[in-house]
């Protein structure tokens, strides 16, 4: 089967490395992946993280044919050889790239097969007991750890990293020191994509939202009102069959009476 033609490849992406910001979306469903494509968004990223995202990656590759969609590894990998696995698997499922948490250790090991990889700097939420969720960097010393892992990514060939939160002029200044793409979650315009989660976008929970996001809608209202009418028409098809009112005669269909009453005479 011949897949449809990327949007972007990993080269193309370099080449606008400071030419302009891409717009960057975390989807969750098929729904989701076909409004991103049809909306324009350049790149999309989605969960690869458990026998659940794993069975839905080749339904957002066929809700999005064209988009540039990146797989989120589980965390925990323990080895290199099982991180090779999991990014080929990825790619073989239709992603254009993996994202990785991990150290470079692991990082390193994909890249040196040709796996497309995405590491993380900044506050990384799989490690905010180390941290706390805040915005990391307004130290000279944290930001030179940062510079450091951004290095570390750099040279174990990860051709982007997810910056989250971290102070926009350091992020700014950061993107210009680096070949890799930055990609901003929460950490300014001076990077190489904005990024945000469809839920943010879209107001799909009831928690206050992050500061660093924005919400366009609010679904989670919208969803309310939807289970509301959902349970009224619950409840009126059940009054309906209880009082005899449903099914109606335009619901049904018939026997012809002489055929019916000839039926009934030939089995007795």
């Amino acid at each position: 089967m011949v897949r449809p033609r990327k949007k972007y490849t990993v080269h193309d992406l370099r080449k606008l490395k400071g030419q302009r910001v891409l717009t960057h979306i975390h989807v969750k469903s098929p729904q989701e992946a076909t409004a991103a494509e049809a909306a324009g968004i350049d790149l999309m990223s989605c969960s690869f993280d458990s026998p659940e995202a794993q069975a839905r990656l080749p339904l957002l590759v066929a809700a999005a044919p064209t988009a540039f969609l990146s797989g989120s590894t589980p965390h925990g990998m323990a080895t290199q050889e099982e991180a090779i696995r999991t990014g080929f698997r990825a790619l073989e499922m239709g992603a254009s790239s993996v994202y990785c948490s991990g150290s470079p250790f692991l990082i390193e090991a994909m890249a040196r097969e040709g796996i497309p990889v995405v590491g993380h700097i900044g506050m990384v939420p799989r490690h905010v007991t180390w941290t706390g969720y805040r915005s990391l960097g307004k130290t000279v010393d944290e930001a030179k750890a940062i510079y450091r892992k951004m290095k570390d990514l750099e040279n174990a060939g990860a051709y982007a990293a997810e910056i989250e939160i971290v102070p926009h002029n350091l992020a700014t200044w950061l993107s210009k020191q680096t070949s890799m793409l930055l990609m901003s979650l929460g950490s300014g315009t001076g990077c190489d994509t904005q990024f945000l989660f469809s839920c943010d976008i879209l107001g799909d929970y009831d928690e206050r939202i992050p500061r660093h996001a924005k919400s366009y809608r609010n679904f989670a209202e919208e969803n309310r009102r939807l289970q509301n009418e959902r349970v009224a028409a619950f409840s009126e098809y059940v009054a309906d069959v209880k009082e005899g009112r449903f099914p109606e005669r335009c619901h049904l269909t018939e026997m012809d009476a002489a055929l019916l009453d000839e039926v009934a005479k030939s089995v007795h």
